[in-house]
């Protein structure tokens, strides 16, 4: 019997590949994907549509009510979402308070619920510069939590930890994904709007793997 995992999963390139990753490392995998008020929700239905083509056990939670503790991020508030690379000091808006400790500590209850042994999400270097709860000082720590946090230990696995989205890309590209199943975008609407951070970085990784991005932009 093949061992269970959770795998965290958005919807996006990242944790798409991660999924696909879990399932071609042989593992009985169930995805974990959260509504907890982004504006850019249509990631959701790209993560269902996923699940169901690969016949992954799926679970979408809503927590959109922690918005009223977590405030100021223009994922979830009334602000304009920022243009440029994450690198730049106005991605810091996006930036949506505790967000993956709050979502690992979700996704180690419901492993232990279920018997797995591991939860999987896709932090990557590209995160680190903005994302605090991205940077390996904190995967380490919450791995060390989460060994002791139940009788049964969960491992926190970031297979992406240490490389771009690039890299995940190529790797990804590798494994024959077709990422037109992914959504990007920090703005929910109809295509992608190609100028956030989000859209800009994925655009990059596409350019620079010499690949055409299948998804539709405004611009």
């Amino acid at each position: 019997m093949s061992e269970k995992v959770v795998v965290i999963y958005s919807g996006g390139m990242d944790s798409f590949t991660v999924l696909n990753l879990a399932i071609q490392q042989g593992f009985d995998v169930y995805a974990l994907s959260f509504n907890y008020g982004q504006r850019h929700i249509k990631e959701l239905e790209f993560a269902k549509s996923v699940c169901n083509k690969l016949n992954v056990p799926h679970k979408i939670v809503d927590i959109s009510a922690i918005n009223q503790l977590l405030a100021g991020s223009s994922l979830t508030d009334d602000i304009e979402i920022p243009e440029g690379h994450y690198e730049e000091e106005n991605m810091k808006s996006t930036v949506v308070p505790n967000r993956n400790m709050i979502l690992l500590s979700l996704a180690v209850g419901y492993a232990v619920s279920i018997k797995a042994n591991k939860v999987f999400y896709g932090a990557h270097a590209g995160d680190h510069a903005i994302y605090p709860d991205c940077r390996p000082e904190f995967v380490e720590k919450m791995k060390a939590v989460c060994a002791i946090a139940d009788y049964q230990p969960i491992s926190i696995e970031t297979p992406f930890l240490n490389d771009s989205k690039i890299d995940i890309l190529a790797q990804g590209l590798k494994m024959g994904l077709d990422y037109s199943q992914t959504w990007t975008c920090y703005n929910g609407r109809e295509h992608a709007c190609g100028k956030c951070g989000a859209c800009t970085e994925r655009l990059e990784a596409f350019k620079l793997n010499n690949a055409v991005d299948p998804l539709i932009y405004e611009s």
